[in-house]
């Protein structure tokens, strides 16, 4: 297809594509999936060879949140049954940490549920991330702990944090329909405080609320001009008690379809599969592999995950390697100009010199730090016809009942 030679000459020189060649990536037929993941497979391993990148969640603090997020089990008045405590302690959340390190994860990502840290909030987690840095000096911290007032990216860092993530989650135009707590630019007031605190950003986005296809390409352009260094992913997961439970529209097709239009566009960037890959991408998260270099090892935010050692296997099983501890993620240009998806930096960035584009973020369905799983979705009708949606499968969604605020092991 000419349609994917252009992109792949695109992508190996860190060139945006066009919105209408964004567009028709996702309105490519099933027949002709192989052939579009194999075309973005070419840009993902040329940045990133055939590493994947393993991160590891801890739920600092779970539910009671005062936001109205529909995709959240944590929202205000949800009715999921999920784990709900406060603040863990630091040897706590350390220990929890440390089961993701030893399942070989690089990266551990700190999430709290609520508006944003107060300052006392910030202490807390900078106790935490000084405790596993103590522990583990190499790994990588993330935290995701809602909007961000001034000087809160700061003290982060100096703390020891790494990255910062806030998810755009979805559009400007449909963010409204989905969030009133809060406003898209409140978010993108957030990452832009992290960018510019020293923090590496991690942005992304939920698919599978009853967004189009215009939309999913608007917030992956947004997260381009966003430039954060880190995309997750994520895949509603429809929870029981939350107002997007009843919709299941998304296919395994169309989610590689998401994830190759987000590769395309991003093409330098660490773009991670998160939150609802095994509810469903299902028998075809090994493709996914092909598009992404990152993945969540383990459990989620308030839902389990496919066990770690799964994980661990269906890695090695689809001829690729998890990242060592000891190896730079990004490729060196970002990492010389500290330049994103569409760099700040001279050179850097996944698009050419005076494009505009972006990557943004969510955890749990759709949500937080990057990888939280989903929760509902309503997946888009494509332009060439409304996607198929399978049938229900709730007998994959699980809600956490292990590791941090729980007396039982972690999944790892």
């Amino acid at each position: 297809m000419d349609l994917l030679n252009t992109l792949v000459d695109k992508g190996l020189r860190r060139e945006s594509p066009t919105r209408e060649e964004a567009l028709a990536v996702l309105a490519t037929s099933d027949d002709d999936l192989l052939d579009v993941v194999a075309a973005a497979g070419k840009v993902r391993r040329h940045w990133f060879g055939r590493r994947v990148k393993l991160n590891y969640l801890v739920n600092l603090k779970s539910g009671l949140c005062p936001e109205d997020c529909s995709y959240c089990s944590q929202r205000l008045g949800s009715k999921a049954e999920i784990l709900k405590y406060t603040w863990l302690k630091p040897d706590q959340a350390s220990q929890a940490a440390a089961a993701g390190v030893a399942g070989g994860a690089k990266r551990v990502c700190l999430v709290a549920s609520g508006r944003g840290p107060t300052d006392r909030d910030v202490d807390r987690v900078s106790d935490t991330i000084k405790a596993i840095k103590e522990q583990n000096e190499a790994v990588e911290v993330c935290a995701c702990l809602g909007l961000l007032s001034d000087g809160q990216a700061e003290r982060l860092r100096e703390a020891g944090a790494d990255a910062y993530n806030h998810n755009l989650n979805t559009s400007e135009a449909t963010y409204g329909d989905i969030t009133t707590t809060h406003t898209y630019a409140d978010r993108v007031d957030t990452v832009n405080k992290a960018h510019a605190a020293g923090l590496s950003a991690c942005s992304g986005l939920i698919a599978g609320m009853g967004e189009s296809d215009e939309d999913l390409v608007d917030v992956v352009f947004s997260l381009r001009e966003l430039d954060p260094d880190s995309v997750p992913v994520n895949f509603l997961i429809p929870m029981e008690g939350t107002p997007l439970a009843k919709e299941w529209h998304l296919t395994p097709q169309r989610c590689l379809r998401i994830l190759a239009m987000t590769r395309f566009v991003c093409p330098d960037v660490e773009v991670r599969i998160a939150g609802g890959r095994e509810v469903h991408l299902r028998t075809m998260q090994p493709l996914a592999l092909h598009l992404a270099n990152s993945i969540f090892l383990g459990d989620y935010l308030t839902s389990e995950g496919q066990a770690g050692r799964a994980d661990l296997e269906m890695i090695a099983d689809a001829g690729f390697e998890v990242e060592g501890a000891g190896e730079v993620t990004l490729p060196e240009h970002r990492v010389a100009g500290r330049g994103g998806c569409g760099s700040h930096g001279e050179g850097g960035g996944c698009g050419s010199p005076g494009e505009s584009g972006g990557c943004g973020s969510s955890h749990e369905g759709g949500s937080v730090c990057g990888s939280v799983p989903a929760e509902g979705g309503r997946g888009s009708a494509a332009p060439a016809g409304p996607a198929v949606a399978g049938e229900p499968r709730t007998d994959l969604v699980a809600v956490r009942r292990r590791g941090a605020g729980t007396d039982l092991a972690p999944n790892a």
